[in-house]
């Protein structure tokens, strides 16, 4: 989350001292948590850990995209007029909720942090979504924002902010084609923006809405459950605990390698 003042946007960072939350909620017997202190628990809570809520949002359940995720997620996720909801354990009771009450639960921590750094109550905002979203994802995600008692100002296209981050519209040299390449956690976007005097067009979207840092997890993953097989003759894939410990180090690895040759799990 940032905030636009003094003509700039500031990124601010979250109570962990880290200048992005990861998008996660998690239940337990007694509370809700939301971002890094969800993720950091995720390996003791699985079933109860919610991600990812991006892929549902927007969606019917009987989307193919929605369908193949399922088989990844730890959690459940239940068919409610063909909406999908996530089913989650919550204080001892069963509890359903609509991917957008997920995502406002994320903006409403986003929110938090914006008011304790401003020392006041923020309102409105500026939400931005991938350039793919069709009208369905964007009005989630707006709603999302209302939930969170939020007035959304606009959704902008991710590409756009990167560009206006960048300071790409003030280069003020006439119409230009930029390149914008995005490899996140669970998405790739390639975009092509025309900037002129400050007007921002997408000309074309391009990527694999199912490539990021999360499908590289899951490829080590099942790389080394195979191996785990061959090596030990067991299989540990119906062991959510040991996969999840797994998925843990394969990550861990996966970071390593960004800046060494070699990583052990």
């Amino acid at each position: 989350v940032g905030v636009f003042q003094h003509g700039k946007v500031e990124i601010i960072a979250n109570d962990q001292g880290n200048r992005t939350t990861p998008s996660y909620v998690a239940f337990t017997d007694t509370e809700r948590l939301i971002g890094d202190a969800a993720k950091n628990q995720v390996a003791l809570n699985p079933q109860n850990t919610v991600f990812d809520a991006k892929r549902l949002i927007g969606r019917k359940f009987g989307d193919p995209v929605v369908q193949s995720d399922m088989k990844h997620w730890p959690f459940r996720v239940i068919n409610d007029g063909d909406k999908p909801k996530v089913q989650v354990s919550y204080k001892g009771e069963t509890k359903a909720f609509y991917p957008e009450e997920i995502s406002s639960m994320v903006l409403t921590k986003m929110k938090e942090i914006a008011e304790a750094y401003l020392g006041h109550p923020v309102t409105n905002a500026v939400i931005t979504v991938p350039a793919y979203f069709n009208d369905s994802q964007r009005q989630a995600t707006k709603d999302a924002g209302v939930i969170a008692g939020l007035n959304v100002l606009r959704i902008i296209n991710e590409p756009t902010a990167a560009a206006i981050a960048y300071g790409l519209d003030r280069t003020g040299k006439g119409e230009r084609n930029v390149l914008i390449f995005d490899l996140g956690g669970g998405t790739f976007d390639v975009s092509i923006l025309t900037i002129d005097d400050g007007i921002f067009e997408v000309k074309a979207t391009a990527g694999d809405t199912h490539l990021g840092g999360e499908d590289f997890d899951n490829r080590l993953v099942n790389h080394f459950v195979e191996e785990f097989k061959r090596k030990h003759k067991k299989d540990i894939s119906q062991n959510k605990r040991a996969v999840r410990r797994l998925r843990t180090a394969c990550e861990r690895a996966k970071r390593t390698l960004s800046s060494s040759t070699q990583a052990s799990l």
